[in-house]
Formats: C-alpha cells, structure tokens, sequence
C-alpha cells in the first residue's frame, strides 16, 4: 500500500501554491536571485538545483560537526566560513528553483513539496552547524531547546498553512534567520568559535548579552500588531529594564570575582515568550503576556540579587543590613596597640634624634 491514497492523488491535482511575505531582505535579494536564474540553463531540472543546494548546506555542516562531534570544541575558521557559504549557496538555490519552475513551465505540486522537504531537513543540519559554531555542547541543554526550537518553528510555520491555506512570511522571517546565520558563523572566522564561549573571557564577550536584550527589546516594539510599547510604555520598559539589571549585576559580579560571564540568563526567557507570541500570530493577548513577563523578569532579578547576597554575607560572615557587634579585643593587647607599643615606638624616635643631636 502506497504512502498516498487515491484521494489525496486527486486532491494534489486541485492545490495551489499560496504565499504572502513582507520579508524586509527579500526585496533587496530579488535582484541577485533573478540574475542568478538567468543563467540557469532551461533544461535544468528545478529540483535538481533544490537538491544541490541542500547537499552542499548538509556537507558544510557536517564538517564542522566533524571537528566538533559533541560542539564543544573549537573549530577550525575556514569550516565556519564554509559553512556560511554552504548556506549562502543553498539560500540562493532554494531561491531559485521556483522561479527557475516558472520559467520552464514546469511547476508542480512535487516541487512545492521538494521545496519544503529539503528546507525541513536544512533546518536540522544548520542548527547543528550553528551550535558547533558557538560551542553551544558547552550548555547541552541549551543546545537542545535551540535545536528543538528551530524545527518546531519550522513545523509551525507550514501549521499555520495547513489551517490558512496561505504560508505567510513576517518581516523578520526565514531570510533574516539566515543572513543572521551566517552572521554568526562569519563571526567565528573572525574572531574564533571560542569568542561565543558561553563563559566567555573575552573583552567583547559581555557585548552579547546586551545584544540579546536590545535586538528583541527593538524588534518587539517594532513589529507589535498591538502597539505594545506605545499603548503600554511604562510596562515596556520596566520590563526590558529589569532584564538589563539582571545582567548588568551578573556583569558586576564577573568583575569583582574576576571570573568569566555567561552569555545565557533565564531573564532573556521573558522577551522569548514575547517574541515567539509575535511569531504565532499572537495566541495570547500581547498586552496580557507583557504584563505576565514582566512579573516574571521582577521576581527573576530580586530572585538573583537575594541570592548573591546571601552567598557573600555567608561567606564573609557578614549581615546585610545589621552589623554585628564584635567582641572588644583583650585589655592587654590593646594597651599594646594603642599604648605602650605607640609610646614605645615614639621613644625610639626621641631617642634616636637625640643621640644624632
């Protein structure tokens, strides 16, 4: 029995492709993707050219899982940048092979669906590239939420599809994600996998995670179906506030304990939710969520700061906001101290200039 019912042949006939996107890069890569489909010869095959793309993104990637098995170790820079080109490449293909389609006369349902099978396995092989690239093995469970993360995005996406009828492409979408890839990986080439060491030594290190406040704090405002930050300004900025505190104190503490800082904090948890209710099309009232998150990122902060100083007062044998009376040092030793030794050592002196006179 074959995977496919005769129903579902018959249906596959009837569908038509469906897409909406207000992407902000695609527009702008139009124009390489047209030049490049020109010179496409018109006897190749679309998803000949989707299946070499995605060959060439896996082999890239696996590469850099080759150094890296558990990605934890530093990988060599020339496999980072060959990754970001592997995907570069694979961007373009897949940019391609529809409009390479058209061109032909030759599009089908089957390239749709080639189309979208390769881009689901491409998902898995750059996630595990990016994970090598930043030494993510260093944080195991990390490195699985950001795996999982992707693919159920992925999943999702073509969910919302399958209800619409309609794959809908946001601003901020699958292009970005990728520019933003390689973004990464070209960091790498630059400054070594070992800058993204999520305990980090680095000078610039404690630049990341401002990043990771000051991207979604703009990107959320910026693409907010509610005019979440105008019509709740106070909110808004309490809430971001309080995830800069948080890490500003973690950067604090690095710096007296000369230790490394951490690039990943459960605040950022908080803009992660808003960002990923943006993403869905926002099941749950933006506002309502925003004022979830905020209590959130409140009790997160205070959480911390109580913490570190309990620690620091345990180990010091301090009290926080009391001072305990210490017993008075004995009698003698403090006639020595403040006495006869200052007396004893005043003497010398006279006697030395004294004897000098």
């Amino acid at each position: 029995m074959g995977q496919l019912s005769e129903t579902q042949l018959r249906r596959l006939e009837e569908h038509k492709y469906s897409c909406a996107s207000t992407s902000l890069m695609d527009p702008l890569m139009q124009k390489w993707w047209c030049w490049l489909v020109d010179q496409c010869s018109l006897t190749l095959a679309p998803n000949l050219i989707t299946i070499t793309g995605l060959i060439i993104n896996i082999i890239t990637s696996l590469v850099l899982c080759y150094y890296s098995p558990d990605a934890k170790q530093e990988v060599p820079r020339w496999a980072c940048f060959l990754c970001a080109l592997g995907l570069f490449i694979y961007q373009s293909l897949d940019a391609i092979d529809g409009k390479q389609a058209r061109r032909t006369g030759t599009s089908s349902p089957l390239g749709e669906l080639f189309d979208h099978g390769c881009d689901s396995l491409s998902t898995v092989f750059v996630s595990l590239g990016v994970c090598c690239s930043v030494r993510l093995g260093t944080l195991p469970y990390w490195m699985f939420f950001q795996c999982m993360m992707a693919v159920t995005l992925f999943y999702c996406a073509h969910w919302q599809t399958y209800v619409s009828g309609t794959l809908r492409f946001g601003m901020v979408d699958v292009t970005e994600a990728q520019f933003g890839v390689m973004a990464i990986h070209l960091i790498s080439v630059i400054f070594g996998s070992e800058f993204w060491s999520l305990k980090g030594t680095s000078v610039l290190s404690p630049v990341v995670p401002l990043i990771y406040i000051l991207a979604p704090a703009v990107l959320i405002a910026w693409k907010s179906p509610e005019n979440l930050y105008l019509q709740n300004p106070i909110v808004y900025l309490l809430t971001f506030g309080c995830v800069s505190a948080r890490v500003t104190n973690r950067l604090v503490v690095a710096h007296m304990t000369k230790s490394e800082m951490a690039y990943s904090d459960s605040s950022l948890l908080g803009p992660g939710a808003l960002f990923l209710n943006q993403y869905f099309n926002c099941p749950i009232p933006e506002r309502t969520l925003l004022y979830v998150v905020c209590a959130y990122v409140i009790y997160d902060v205070v959480k911390y700061c109580r913490q570190v100083c309990l620690e620091i007062c345990q180990h010091l044998n301090i009290m926080l906001f009391t001072i305990v009376p210490r017993c008075p040092p004995a009698s003698g030793h403090a006639s020595e101290k403040n006495g006869s030794s200052s007396t004893s050592k005043y003497m010398t002196r006279s006697i030395s200039k004294a004897k000098s006179h």
